[in-house]
């Protein structure tokens, strides 16, 4: 494995150097990093793009971003709300009738994670207890990476399990919020999603790298590798999941970008150029329990600063994207996981790690321990 960075900036930031490396040298394939605050840009990569092999991951390569999609998809969800074609606190049944749905949950509810509804990818209770969905892990997400789901179908499974909790009442992240959020948007606009959000955004921002798959299990040329570790029938087996149908994640995170393009959506989204004042203000104010607002989340940070991020993933990949509240310094990141021998918590652990370690040295100059950022 090469830990050499492929620094492609013309700065020294030798503590993001160090930092990718070590992060490449550890759970991770490979990693690459854009900074971009008062000193300019940075721009690195370190570890492989492809297992076996020396050349380390493009530094400007296309990967999936998982859950980061959901800032995507709230953005244009309240671009509908600033036009006055839909109401955010407005019932979703309106426009969706076909579901039957609970007439108290909002298209705020949706956005904030607080309508109840049961995530398709299945539930984690407090009592440890837990509630399958569609397989999204183990042999039988391998034997399905290619099956296509249409996100009414997702709806319909969730809605075929208890809600929850009564809507508004509590927080609990869902997938299932967000797949309502696509077919909203599809409704009111009278287009395919893909084509709306390249309408109303990747279009206007210049986001060439940026992709909104549907059921394409392609990525388009540059990127890394991505590889699935997993256990079956008592054996570990490392599958390459490079090519996979999303559709099972649907608008929830489906989308595939760049670290460069991730800068520019949410510099553009921070600083006012997307939302108006009072809308961004509204997505930005966070829940009280997690720190949620409508599609990001909200984060303290221990040296006095507050950013906003969006992280994502599901296997083989993640995403990081983070910024200041003017939209001036951002960090966005992308890793790939090799062959580590992680189980479902354990990855996570590695994630936070990760995130912790790089918020702390562009957020707080290495100096101060940012507060256990989510995603």
């Amino acid at each position: 494995m090469s830990l050499t960075p492929n620094a492609t900036a013309g700065q020294d930031r030798p503590e993001l150097e160090k930092a990718i490396q070590e992060i490449a040298g550890s759970d991770w394939a490979g990693v690459q990093l854009r900074v971009n605050d008062q000193r300019g840009e940075w721009v690195g990569s370190a570890g492989v793009a492809e297992l076996g092999q020396s050349a380390e991951p493009p530094t400007d390569g296309r990967f999936r971003i998982g859950s980061t999609t959901k800032t995507f998809t709230a953005t244009l969800v309240l671009q509908l709300v600033a036009e006055g074609r839909i109401g955010l606190d407005g019932p979703v049944a309106d426009h969706l009738p076909e579901f039957g749905l609970d007439r108290r949950i909002t298209v705020r509810m949706l956005l904030q994670h607080t309508s109840g509804l049961f995530s398709f990818t299945g539930e984690y209770y407090d009592d440890g207890t837990t509630a399958p969905g569609i397989p999204w892990q183990g042999q039988e997400w391998v034997d399905n990476m290619f099956h296509t789901y249409r996100p009414e179908e997702l709806v319909r499974l969730a809605l075929s399990k208890p809600a929850r909790f009564e809507p508004g009442t509590d927080w609990s992240y869902s997938n299932t919020n967000y797949v309502l959020a696509r077919l909203l948007v599809e409704k009111v606009s009278g287009r395919p999603f893909a084509e709306e959000m390249q309408r109303r955004i990747l279009g206007p921002l210049g986001l060439s790298g940026t992709v909104v798959p549907d059921a394409s299990p392609e990525i388009p040329e540059p990127h890394a590798h991505a590889y699935y570790t997993y256990q079956a029938a008592g054996q570990w087996k490392t599958v390459d999941v490079t090519r996979t149908n999303a559709s099972w994640i649907s608008a929830a995170g489906d989308m595939i970008s760049t670290t460069r393009d991730l800068h520019t959506f949410f510099s553009a989204l921070m600083s006012g150029k997307l939302l108006p004042a009072p809308l961004l203000a509204e997505m930005r104010t966070p829940h009280p329990k997690f720190g949620y607002g409508l599609g990001l989340f909200v984060q303290e940070t221990d040296c006095g600063g507050t950013v906003y991020s969006h992280n994502g993933g599901f296997w083989g990949w993640a995403a990081l994207m983070y910024s200041t509240p003017d939209g001036g310094t951002t960090l966005t990141a992308s890793l790939t996981t090799g062959d580590a021998r992680l189980d479902f918590a354990q990855a996570g652990e590695a994630f936070a790690k990760v995130q912790q370690r790089l918020v702390n040295e562009v957020f707080c100059g290495g100096r101060a321990e940012p507060a256990q950022p989510t995603g």
